[in-house]
């Protein structure tokens, strides 16, 4: 994938699933910096890591700098501590403007709160690492939780431009032609009705066509047009 929508990650940790997420991200050719407090964290990195290694506190301006946050496509934070990711998060996006940041968390009770902040927020769950790749990979694929047996139809995450907050649900799947099954909200799955909306924070979860998928992409990494309103 090299040379071919490549796009620059920051990543603060260093742990098991900050070094997946660096290790996945630079085997794709994008450009990676990881930050971590403690320099020795950086030997889990396998020899052959293309990224930049960044010692310092993730939250931490010159730190953020140093490992071009400005130029980041997305921040994922993902130490063991919450505070320490949210933190980090809130200057990555507020601070530097970076389009797309997520934060792993330990406390779920907590997670209403950071979605408030418009926060995306992953659970220290097995597998944390591959959520929050599907929260900040570049929208060339639509990654699946669910495919049903022919192989024709696919339950994945739907990943929408800003401009559709405020949208109904019915106009999205109008326009997408995909079928919303549920709504991630604060952390909580609400099923939705003839009123809901599209929502800061929330993740949609829609069926559809497993050879539509990259139309669906393109139609909703794009302001949406009047008609579908």
């Amino acid at each position: 994938m090299r040379g071919a929508s490549v796009a620059h990650f920051v990543i603060m940790g260093c742990g098991r699933v900050g070094v997946s997420l660096a290790h996945t991200l630079d085997d794709s050719g994008h450009s990676v910096a990881i930050i971590d407090q403690d320099d020795r964290a950086f030997r889990r990195l396998r020899s052959s890591f293309g990224g930049r290694k960044v010692t310092g506190v993730g939250f931490d301006r010159e730190t953020l700098k140093y490992a071009e946050i400005g130029d980041a496509y997305a921040f994922a934070a993902v130490s063991s501590g919450d505070n320490s990711n949210i933190l980090a998060t809130r200057v990555a996006r507020e601070t530097f403007h970076v389009p797309h940041v997520v934060a792993r968390i330990y406390d779920p009770g907590r997670a209403e709160i950071y979605q408030r902040l418009g926060i995306p927020t992953v659970a220290a769950v097995r597998w944390s690492a591959d959520q929050v790749l599907r929260r900040i990979l570049p929208e060339q694929t639509i990654n699946g939780d669910f495919r049903e047996t022919s192989g024709r139809l696919i339950l994945a995450e739907l990943a929408l431009a800003d401009a559709w907050l405020g949208r109904s649900l019915r106009s999205i799947e109008a326009a997408s032609g995909v079928r919303i099954a549920y709504v991630t909200r604060f952390g909580e799955g609400i099923l939705p009705t003839a009123e809901t909306s599209y929502q800061q924070g929330d993740t949609l979860h829609a069926m559809m066509r497993t050879t539509a998928t990259d139309e669906i992409t393109r139609i909703l990494a794009a302001a949406p047009k009047e008609e579908s309103r």
